[in-house]
């Protein structure tokens, strides 16, 4: 088995670089989807919000958590509906996650024929991830309800219609 590194405090940093720069064209491809569908394929927003998802202890998913909530305020303000939607996918991606790896020891659901794994019911990291867990769901569940983001949605929804129909 291999050796982990040894778990140390991370401090996550906010993003250096500028804000991911799409064309219209390229926003129009994207895909609200289910849950956090297309998380990590959606470029160049999958590139820029991964370094701030953690959520190995309670103190690294606040952490993470709080930096994607100022991710999602920034795309907002500036009218960014899918910068917006993907760090909603980054933070849902983060509850679902760290409940994962709450319920099943090393993360592992499944086994080689697929079939689920029963929970493993006392493991070291457990309370941690459940903690760790509830920060993100707790973000997650304010985030779904920021005006800003119900109006975005609804302006790309549109949006995204006219573009199809433009299209064919």
């Amino acid at each position: 088995m291999p050796r982990r590194a040894p778990k140390a405090t991370t401090k996550l940093e906010p993003p250096s670089g500028s804000r991911p720069r799409t064309t219209h064209a390229q926003k129009m491809e994207y895909r609200i989807g289910r849950g956090e569908m297309g998380v990590l394929t959606f470029e160049p927003y999958k590139s820029y919000l991964l370094p701030l998802w953690r959520f190995r202890t309670p103190d690294i998913a606040r952490q993470s958590s709080t930096l994607l909530r100022t991710e999602f305020e920034q795309f907002g303000e500036a009218g960014d509906f899918v910068g917006m939607d993907m760090t909603r996918k980054f933070i849902q991606m983060g509850f679902t996650r760290a409940k994962r790896y709450a319920n099943h020891k090393g993360g592992r659901k499944y086994d080689k024929d697929h079939e689920v794994l029963p929970d493993s019911e006392d493991h070291s990291d457990k309370a941690d991830k459940l903690e760790a867990s509830q920060i993100f769901k707790d973000m997650l569940e304010e985030i779904k309800k920021d005006e800003s983001y119900l109006r975005l949605k609804e302006q790309f929804q549109k949006e995204l219609k006219e573009y199809q129909k433009q299209r064919s």
